[in-house]
């Protein structure tokens, strides 16, 4: 009897063993990205506006770094979020010539860029004169001077801080762009005129994808852009806004539906380009849903207000940015944070928590709000 029941156990042990064996076999197996490539605005910049231009001051980075990072958050963002899924270092900006370590891949991506070109320069509404299409022009500086430094270096501790020609193959290609366009929109374009721009904006999105593709860019992960119209920025000089103007949640509809335009034209772009570029892996997400989630139904997901911003001083209409004095009744007063910026959605009125950069990594990564639903951990699998 106990040698049947030792047989028994043995039998299913094997079943058991034979049926995990048959799932693992079916997934697609977990992608080795050397190295991150990134493109993009102040959603995914680590330091490249801040390399160029006025550094960003405390209190920004407190949460995380303790200090200033150039971020424009309380702490990570959602490529540093990306970065630490796939057990990557955080990315150097491109930018910032200091302390930089460009093995693992380089921050292309700097505050208030756009996909499309603006006539104007960063000292009148902080508009990067750093483009997406200037964005790929440095990419492809960098993978030239790295092979040509990789090539005359003697020095083993200065190959190591430079990337490997290889893994340019290898790499995953992230893209978060095309918020400031929106916002560049709406200040200068009526709602109709706009529109009618989404299509060539969206049209040089996908040349950039390309460019890289030529490069030898293989596996991309495209973000789409988040619901402008939930800013709590676009409601400080509001005033009482008509009945129908905002949403149930406080949003902008307006804003919100040229996002979601965006967006519908953006997913049909990256439609067409993985039926052009036959070697490319290339993954949508949905960061607006994510996002407009968080903020739909706050307290169920462990946050406060999300219209309130954390950081900065805002009551009225007295306005004092975050990390600036200003004075209010002739008080000078300090924007400073909140005392739980992890409770917080908007960190200064334009950008999110890292509590909220979390969120929306946790919603995204694992690929339960991607086309094709895929986590980025296998994200170099054509589908």
């Amino acid at each position: 009897m106990r040698h049947r029941v030792i047989e028994r156990a043995l039998v299913c042990c094997a079943v058991v063993s034979w049926l995990s064996s048959q799932t693992v076999a079916g997934e697609k197996p977990a992608c080795s990205f050397p190295a991150i490539y990134n493109f993009g605005d102040s959603n995914s910049d680590t330091g490249g506006i801040s390399a160029a231009f006025e550094p960003i001051r405390s209190p920004y980075g407190q949460s995380f770094f303790r200090e200033p990072s150039g971020r424009d958050s309380d702490g990570r963002l959602t490529i540093d979020f990306i970065a630490e899924r796939l057990g990557l270092p955080y990315l150097s900006a491109y930018l910032n010539s200091l302390g930089a370590n460009f093995r693992n891949g380089a921050n292309f991506a700097t505050g208030g860029s756009t996909i499309r070109r603006q006539n104007e320069t960063i000292f009148q509404y902080g508009i990067s004169p750093f483009s997406l299409d200037m964005q790929v022009v440095q990419f492809d500086q960098f993978k030239a001077r790295s092979a040509q430094l990789l090539s005359q270096s003697k020095s083993r501790a200065e190959r190591d801080k430079l990337p490997r020609q290889e893994d340019f193959s290898k790499a995953l290609y992230t893209f978060d762009i095309g918020q400031n366009d929106i916002s560049v929109g709406f200040r200068t374009m009526s709602f109709d005129q706009l529109k009618a721009t989404l299509p060539d904006i969206v049209s040089q999105f996908a040349s950039a994808v390309r460019s890289i593709y030529e490069r030898g860019g293989r596996s991309f992960w495209v973000h789409n852009t988040g619901p402008f119209g939930c800013l709590p920025v676009n409601m400080f000089y509001m005033g009482n806004p008509p009945p129908g103007y905002l949403d149930e949640h406080g949003c902008v509809k307006a804003q919100n539906q040229m996002s979601m335009e965006f967006n519908r034209l953006l997913k049909e772009a990256v439609i067409k380009l993985r039926s052009e570029l036959t070697e490319a892996a290339i993954t949508y997400v949905d960061v607006y849903s994510a996002k407009y989630e968080m903020i739909s139904n706050p307290k169920s997901r462990g946050f406060a207000d999300p219209l309130k911003v954390c950081c900065g001083y805002h009551e009225k209409f007295d306005h004092i940015w975050c990390g600036n004095k200003g004075k209010v009744n002739s008080t000078e007063i300090y924007g400073g944070s909140c005392p739980k910026p992890a409770a917080a959605v908007s960190w200064d009125g334009v950008h999110y928590t890292e509590a909220a950069n979390k969120y929306v990594a946790d919603r995204t990564l694992n690929g339960s709000l991607t086309d094709p639903p895929v986590p980025v951990t296998r994200a170099c699998h054509r589908q």
